[in-house]
């Protein structure tokens, strides 16, 4: 039978989790506190189970409680639950791929089993990640006895887990950052160059848009190093040397970002020279 769920802070990433254990019938939606009385009316309404609380005090027990607020509510909101007599003998967990399950040190004394579960992807579409959300990888750490509880819950939604090292949680959270929001910036500064030389912003799109997804394809295909192309690959280091000193003399913090790609740049062109991946 599915066991109980309290959800705590239901925006993108607690209630898209709670509408597909609901669906799944991977856990029984029980009681879920966000915000306000209206956005936890709100998120019950999208998750399509549970029942809305708009107080700490009017939450019951549950086998499993999910902590999706922010990072720096992560360990607060998880000592007024444990002062409050809800954890013992729960398993709680948090979605964060910044913070380990340590931040759940206040459970862990109350006699809770703790993890964190998180899932690498955006969540900006709510309504569209829990349409697609079959084949998320998830980043797991914690304790044994709530993973084996969470695991199966994971799994029944379409998740595939992969356990982390707890003690290098914020490299692996910076990973995700790379792979995502520093490669947005960086498509920012190169659609941002391609308009200051006179292309019109939606051609600079088209013109972007090739390079960059068959750039990903090759690292995808055939690893970093092997992808690797343009000057700093060749060792044209002139050429490198001139957009440098024109991108500067354009945009002086863009200018900054193409010097910080040049040394890490050379270090990966190193290894395609020495044939590594």
């Amino acid at each position: 039978m599915p066991v109980t769920l309290n959800i705590v802070g239901a925006g993108h990433v607690g209630r898209t989790l709670g509408r597909l254990f609901a669906a799944h019938g991977a856990f029984d939606v029980q009681d879920v506190l966000t915000r306000s009385q209206a956005s936890a009316d709100d998120a019950v309404v999208f998750i399509g189970a549970g029942r809305a609380v708009a107080d700490l005090a009017d939450l019951r027990l549950a086998t499993a409680w999910m902590l999706a607020v922010g990072d720096d509510q992560i360990a607060p909101t998880c000592v007024a639950l444990a002062g409050a007599g809800l954890l013992e003998n729960a398993v709680v967990f948090h979605c964060s791929g910044a913070k380990s399950s340590s931040e759940l040190q206040a459970a862990i004394d109350a006699g809770a089993l703790a993890a964190s579960v998180h899932p690498v992807r955006s969540f900006a579409d709510p309504e569209g990640v829990a349409a697609a959300f079959a084949g998320t990888w998830c980043g797991v750490e914690g304790d044994a006895g709530a993973l084996a509880l969470l695991t199966p819950a994971f799994e029944a939604i379409g998740a595939r887990l992969v356990a982390i090292d707890a003690a290098a949680k914020t490299v692996y959270h910076a990973a995700s950052v790379f792979a995502s929001n520093y490669l947005v910036t960086v498509l920012d500064a190169a659609l941002r160059a391609y308009v200051a030389a006179g292309v019109p912003e939606p051609v600079a799109r088209e013109l972007a848009q090739p390079l960059a997804s068959e750039s990903l394809a090759n690292v995808f295909r055939l690893g970093p190093a092997v992808a690797l192309s343009g000057p700093v690959a060749r060792g044209d280091l002139a050429t490198v040397a001139r957009q440098q000193a024109a991108v500067s003399g354009w945009d002086v913090p863009t200018g900054r970002l193409y010097g910080a790609l040049v040394e890490a740049t050379t270090a990966l062109a190193e290894r395609k020279w020495r044939g590594q991946p």
